[in-house]
């Protein structure tokens, strides 16, 4: 009986498509889903419909799949995170061998994975938490893959990932171990930050163009498709372009149809919170998830238009020009990758687990959601400059900050005065500012904290490391000392 080089559970959209591709590349795959009661089996149905005649072999229990397999044996999950991946890996230990692999192919939380890859080791068995990006289209035709965990099951997966993984033009596949741990999925968590970042950037674009210059939807879309041909030339702009030219059947745009109320998986929200463990600060991204919070607040949104509908907006004297709007996304869209790539920085570490950024930005070039000529800059930069601090630092990012600046503050300027929201570019512009301030407010804040709490400050005329405190009130004795913290 011929053996399968991987089994797949779950077929589910993502599950079904990455099974297809893996087929489609000449591997043998063992397919199965969970039976639900009453009900013809996922593989039944999947193996009469878009698996019909191919490569495939069904399985109807955990034991039937890891029967079927090669030695070592290689099982990949597309579940939900959480609880179900837990019982899965459980379930799969009764059956797996001393040096057999598992892998999760879902959005777990990268803590998750830490604590997996450990107790799956403990088993004799490989661990790998592998992020997965490209939406269903990409799980289908070649997707950008990021893989970490027990670095023991690299040479043992990698023909099966990169060999369905998108490929750049020279053929380099968009699929390279990142790391040990939860690295892997640490990275997608980023990854899928530095999405929300984009989709709401480019959603405040679209806003500014139908509320500042009052753009039809038609208009809209030729200036997101012009836009796609230079350097803004991305995934998320063409498919822009699309959404903003689709009609109804009556001739309306389906996008005026769509309720201004924005999901989200929690990813991005997992981002800030990483962020924020960090001491990263990711405003941009961080804003981005704020942003999808306040649209699914529909009622209060009505209520607070009523109330002040009348006072909100002042004219802004300055006329602005739709390139300064392109100009300005392209700014926040640097600062968006300069957090997302610092954060990245930050955690690899913390967690020891020397990043390669500019291969990160390599195998996001193709793929991913997040895809980009922009992205091979970023590679260029961390190929001269490996332990580059900030991408702002780098020369071309830094340039062309400066030559996008003035366009940047007049666009996030008429948006404040005119009552547009730009809440992520503006947020974009005030992270540049602040960190191109070499003296900040930050002297009162840590004043005012000796004052009410005497967390103690340093000095301008003292070295580093030096604390003092001051009896503010004069109650303790006009005290003033010392403390080396």
């Amino acid at each position: 009986m011929q053996k399968s080089d991987i089994g797949l559970i779950g077929l589910a959209v993502m599950g079904e498509n990455l099974a297809l591709n893996f087929e489609s590349k000449g591997f043998c795959v063992t397919v199965f889903n969970r039976l639900h009661p009453g009900q013809e089996p996922v593989v039944d149905r999947f193996l009469r419909g878009r698996g019909a005649g191919k490569n495939f072999v069904p399985a109807y229990s955990v034991k039937e799949l890891v029967a079927s397999l090669k030695r070592p044996r290689k099982v990949m999950m597309m579940i939900r995170a959480g609880a179900p991946v837990d019982e899965m890996i459980q379930e799969l230990l009764t059956c797996l061998e001393p040096g057999d692999v598992i892998i999760d192919g879902g959005n777990s939380d990268f803590r998750d994975t830490e604590r997996r890859v450990k107790e799956v080791e403990a088993r004799g068995v490989w661990y790998v938490g592998t992020g997965i990006s490209g939406g269903e289209i990409g799980a289908l035709t070649g997707p950008s893959i990021m893989p970490g965990g027990s670095s023991a099951a690299w040479p043992l997966v990698k023909e099966l990932l990169q060999g369905v993984a998108a490929k750049l033009e020279d053929g380099t596949p968009c699929c390279e171990w990142i790391g040990n741990g939860g690295a892997g999925h640490y990275v997608k968590m980023v990854h899928n930050g530095i999405e929300y970042g984009d989709m709401q950037l480019i959603a405040e674009a679209y806003f500014m163009l139908k509320q500042y210059w009052q753009s039809e939807n038609s208009a809209i879309a030729e200036v997101f498709a012009r836009w796609n041909e230079g350097e803004l030339n991305s995934y998320l702009i063409g498919i822009t372009a699309e959404i903003c030219r689709r009609r109804e059947s009556d001739g309306s745009y389906l996008l005026d149809h769509i309720l201004d109320v924005a999901g989200q998986k929690g990813t991005g929200r997992w981002t800030a919170e990483a962020a924020l463990e960090e001491g990263d600060p990711l405003t941009l991204i961080t804003e981005a998830v704020h942003a999808r919070t306040l649209s699914a607040m529909a009622e209060d949104r009505k209520m607070a238009a009523s109330l002040f509908r009348t006072e909100k907006s002042c004219r802004a004297e300055e006329i602005l020009a739709v390139d300064d709007l392109r100009q300005t996304l392209y700014a926040s869209k640097l600062i968006s990758y300069a957090q997302g790539f610092s954060l990245l920085k930050k955690a690899s570490e913390h967690y020891h687990w020397q990043l390669d950024y500019g291969m990160l930005a390599r195998i996001w070039r193709k793929g991913c959601i997040i895809r980009s000529v922009f992205l091979e800059q970023i590679t260029r930069a961390y190929r001269l400059r490996p332990d580059l601090e900030n991408l702002l630092f780098d020369d071309f990012f830094s340039q062309r900050i400066r030559q996008l600046l003035p366009a940047w503050r007049k666009v996030v300027a008429s948006g404040l005065l005119e009552a547009i929201p730009v809440p992520c570019m503006a947020a974009a512009l005030t992270y540049f500012d602040g960190l191109s301030t070499e003296y900040s407010a930050a002297n009162l804040v840590q004043a005012q904290r000796d004052y009410f709490g005497a967390h103690t400050y340093e000095r301008t005329d003292r070295p580093r490391g030096e604390f003092f405190h001051t009896d503010w009130n004069e109650t303790g004795g006009n005290i003033s000392g010392t403390y080396h913290v």
